[in-house]
């Protein structure tokens, strides 16, 4: 499995994210996939899936299966555009710089100097609001200094970063200089509604050889197991996606969005028809949310999820493993409020089931602060249903980082906060401060500091705020004695002050 994504810095040994594949403009043919009603949907959604599923029909003749997709791809390929982005690194003057007993020797403040290395990364993004709003992937843009994109007509125009989210992979830029240009931006489908079988098209620009259209399927909705750090509901397609075009639009025979392509499955860096998309619901949210100039709050549920296996669904008495079944609950959370506890299961959430933990993080990260969801689950042999109005998480406050003559200087840390300790993989219950950041070559980075610690305390006291820690990391005693976590296990450190 590789990532995919910019031409100079392709790796056997990683996920390249992708976009469209090979130009093809290829005949198809529409196909009558069998409606799928969701348990408990509400009718809405019911309605939706109704109206899709008629919409579909088999051919029934020649002349029907050699219809062509033109007219689609006429509509659509002036709303999907190339993504520049430009960024600057340090490289090394010194091939020696590479060497670890080299680097031992001398010690993070090397003698040989850097200089600036600039690369490009191409990938695509989609245009989604008539004033230049566009939605790439967050991968394509990550770090860059400079962003520009192309249109399909040859235009070229400077982007500001309105809203970056790694967690869904997705970004949303803004043209700087529209020059009183009315885009032409793609409207969102339901991405609920889509079927497996359901044909849709990718578009993007697969190593630069400028703007491509493939053809297929749905293969499957639902995926995991793709992006382990993001969310995962992912749409597979077998449609050629290949390197070079993150961020390209899916779009269904409408011409409308159901998608933005973000990986591929692949053991040389091509396609093999295994393709990716963030479902157009999401990257609907994250879109409208730049447009608007906020931020992005998801809401908190404040409960750590786990599959359930066959052997515990047995033991429940379940039936089969389905759900997703609640291992902790945060004291004073969300869930904890609505009356949740360790081990119940929950099967719907509004009316969509729940097959597995991932479910359920992309129905929540789709919902509004303040909206109200049905939540139903299992506990003691019975299905029931409760009403929950959602929150966000509580604001662990901004990062403090340490300056001044400290060994500490140069870290950045957060406080662990019930969300953070969920984020981290750690107990709700779990006190300290996160390391996010250490300067390169600053006292902090020479310890051996690194980003992902988590300390504990210092010279005894407890670090369990980031204003705690800066204050107990402050002046230069003879030693300091650090108690921190990392990689699962508590280390004891003294070091010289």
């Amino acid at each position: 499995m590789i990532w995919t994504g910019d031409s100079e810095t392709m790796s056997m040994s990683k996920f390249w994210l992708a976009a469209a594949g090979s130009a093809a403009v290829i005949a198809g043919a529409l196909y009558l996939a069998p409606m799928v009603v969701r348990p408990n949907a509400p009718p809405a959604a019911v309605v939706a899936q109704e109206s899709a599923a008629e919409a579909r029909q088999v051919p029934e003749n020649r002349a029907q299966m050699q219809l062509s997709f033109a007219p689609v791809v006429k509509a659509v390929t002036p709303s999907v555009v190339n993504v520049y982005a430009t960024t600057i690194s340090q490289q090394a003057t010194s091939p020696f710089l590479d060497d670890p007993f080299f680097r031992r020797f001398f010690g993070r403040n090397n003698p040989f100097n850097t200089r600036p290395k600039k690369s490009q990364s191409l990938g695509s993004g989609v245009i989604v609001d008539t004033a230049g709003v566009i939605l790439t992937n967050h991968h394509v843009i990550e770090g860059a200094t400079d962003i520009r994109i192309s249109t399909n007509d040859g235009q070229e125009y400077p982007v500001d970063l309105i809203l970056d989210d790694p967690k869904t992979d997705l970004a949303v830029l803004r043209v700087k200089d529209p020059r009183g240009v009315t885009f032409p931006a793609l409207d969102f489908a339901d991405s609920d509604t889509l079927e497996v079988g359901d044909l849709v098209l990718a578009i993007g620009n697969p190593f630069g050889v400028g703007q491509t259209v493939t053809s297929g399927i749905v293969s499957a909705l639902a995926r995991t197991g793709v992006e382990s750090d993001n969310y995962e509901f992912f749409i597979q397609t077998d449609a050629a996606i290949n390197p070079g075009n993150s961020g390209g639009a899916l779009v269904d025979l409408d011409g409308r969005l159901v998608g933005i392509n973000t990986a591929i499955v692949s053991r040389s860096g091509g396609s093999v028809g295994i393709g990716f998309a963030i479902p157009a619901n999401m990257a609907k949210l994250v879109a409208e949310t730049g447009i608007a100039g906020g931020a992005l709050v998801r809401p908190w549920f404040g409960a750590r999820m786990q599959s359930v296996t066959a052997d515990l669904a047995d033991s429940l008495g379940l039936g089969r493993a389905r759900g997703a079944l609640i291992a902790e609950v945060a004291r004073g959370g969300p869930a904890d409020a609505a009356g949740f506890r360790d081990g119940d299961v929950i099967l719907a959430f509004d009316g969509f089931t729940i097959e597995q933990p991932s479910a359920f993080d992309f129905r929540l990260a789709t919902k509004a602060i303040g909206d109200t969801a049905a939540i139903q689950f299992f506990r003691n042999g019975k299905v029931e249903e409760k009403q929950i109005t959602l929150t966000g998480a509580p604001d662990p406050g901004k990062p403090v980082t340490v300056t001044g003559n400290t060994r500490f200087a140069g870290t950045t840390a957060e406080t662990v906060t019930p969300a953070v300790a969920q984020e981290l993989g750690l107990p709700f219950d779990t006190r300290g401060v996160i390391v996010r950041s250490v300067e390169p070559g600053s006292p902090a980075d020479d310890m051996g500091i690194v980003p992902g610690d988590l300390i504990i305390s210092l010279n005894g006291k407890a670090t369990d705020s980031a204003e705690a820690f800066a204050n107990a990391s402050k002046g230069r005693p003879g030693s300091w004695r650090v108690v921190l976590q990392r990689g699962g296990r508590i280390i004891r450190a003294e070091v010289s002050g």
